[in-house]
């Protein structure tokens, strides 16, 4: 069974419009991009087309991949002053000369909509949190939309970054869910892969999880993205899984599109405590 992405996407923007529309006012989402990434861009575009959408305003702050950190800062330090402003993220990958972590720590922590900054990274570990990390939002969702009893099943989650694996791991485990990691030092991901139930992919590597290595019937979450000839691409090879794997979130059309209905959710609930 395909988990069509999409379909969850639109079921939970619905919802999303519907709240919108008893705002007392038009909340504003910003996307920060910086240089002329084409995927980047085209990304931006989709999100501010969704939030438009939903009823929410969306402004796109252009700035040139020479620009200094400094500089950028300094921008970011003034749009968080925007009037009705209810969300703010800055597009990545950033240009490498740019300090990431000081530009993501300048969004106001109020309107940090992606929980990129130190301030709202802490308070989802504290288990206590304003906002949560979009994307691993997403694959929580994309697997409650299954109804699989998670209880007394191997969820191995491959990849430990900032804003999908560590976070996802996080939110499985205060379930009480078996979850085991695997991340860069971790040899043969194989020996994980092949007894799972449940296996959550974030890394960006085409054709890293492949039919040979996963346990018929298990449930796959695509949220690995990266380029090849044929455009993006997730880090499940597709065909040879597909015939194995009791569920699997394509790419695209899985993680992505709900990733963005989960990022104008943390918007809505900004607004909603404006």
């Amino acid at each position: 069974m395909i988990i069509d992405g999409r379909k969850l996407s639109q079921n939970i923007l619905d919802k999303l419009k519907a709240e919108t529309a008893k705002l007392k006012f038009k909340p504003v989402f910003c996307d920060v991009l910086v240089g002329d990434n084409k995927v980047s861009a085209q990304y931006v575009k989709m999100k501010g087309r969704l939030a438009e959408q939903i009823g929410i305003s969306f402004k796109r702050a252009d700035f040139p991949a020479s620009i200094t950190t400094q500089d950028l800062v300094a921008e970011i330090e003034r749009l968080n002053k925007e009037p009705n402003l209810c969300g703010l993220i800055v597009q990545l990958p950033l240009p490498p000369a740019l300090d990431r972590a000081a530009v993501l720590n300048a969004i106001d922590p109020k309107i940090d909509v992606d929980s990129t900054g130190e301030v709202n990274t802490k308070k989802f570990y504290s288990g206590q949190p304003y906002l949560i990390f979009p994307t691993a939002a997403a694959v929580v969702a994309l697997l409650d939309s299954v109804n699989l009893d998670l209880k007394n099943k191997k969820i191995v989650v491959i990849g430990q970054g900032q804003l999908v694996g560590r976070p996802v791991s996080f939110l499985l485990k205060q379930r009480g869910l078996d979850v085991q990691v695997a991340d860069i030092n971790t040899k043969d991901i194989s020996v994980l892969t092949k007894t799972a139930d449940v296996i959550i992919s974030a890394v960006g590597k085409a054709k890293l999880i492949t039919g040979d290595i996963i346990k018929s019937g298990c449930a796959i979450i695509d949220a690995g993205t990266s380029e090849s000839d044929s455009g993006i691409v997730g880090d499940v090879d597709f065909e040879s899984v597909k015939n194995i794997a009791g569920y699997i979130s394509p790419v695209p059309g899985g993680v992505g599109p709900v990733t963005v209905a989960m990022l104008l959710k943390n918007v809505l609930t900004v607004a909603q405590n404006f």
